[in-house]
């Protein structure tokens, strides 16, 4: 098996496991939308794209890091697919009850239920299109795209990778209370 078809196979895998973990296809608005940009608002993570989508094309972009350092000599192809597993089993365990409630509990994503398929497969493109984008960037590019975006998102929605990190590894109420607005 080449690895676009290792690839295919891993997203309809994660789209199966994530219907048999309760996950619906498509948003209960009853319509589907290329992005949304409310990150407040009902339909995020429920969309194909929303903001969050950078954070999963920086994932990419520290996989591409990781890999080429811990795999150097693997094909480029088959550094995408591990990099699409990788985010695939993301997506599986960010949709766990623990994670979503982990998610309400510590961070200002209060209202979260979770993604639903379209909005992971969003993410596992978006993850792909990071590391694909290091790529062609280069390493010092690319480290100023990804400040550059975590600067942003900071600006745009309070919150960023990094913070969504810490939020879920050693919450900070200061955090969380500026990401809420208070």
């Amino acid at each position: 098996m080449g690895p676009w078809l290792a690839i295919v196979t891993v997203i309809a895998a994660t789209s199966l496991q994530l219907h048999w973990q309760g996950r619906t296809w498509t948003c209960s608005c009853g319509h589907v939308r290329l992005w949304v940009g409310n990150t407040l608002g009902p339909e995020n993570s429920q969309q194909l794209f929303d903001p969050y989508s950078f954070t999963h094309v920086l994932h990419g972009f520290v996989y591409y890091a990781v890999l080429a350092s811990i795999i150097p000599r693997w094909p480029l192809a088959w550094r995408l697919w591990f990099a699409v597993s990788l985010e695939a089993l993301w997506e599986i365990v960010e949709n766990t009850s623990f994670i979503i409630e982990r998610y309400r509990g510590v961070t200002a994503a209060i209202g979260y239920q979770g993604d639903t398929i379209l909005n992971s497969l969003g993410d596992i493109v978006s993850c792909g299109a990071g590391f694909m984008l290091v790529r062609h960037l280069g390493f010092l590019r690319a480290a100023v795209v990804f400040v550059a975006t975590e600067v942003a998102l900071v600006i745009w929605i309070r919150d960023s990778l990094t913070l969504n990190v810490i939020m879920l590894i050693h919450p900070i109420e200061a955090i969380r209370a500026w990401q809420m607005g208070r």
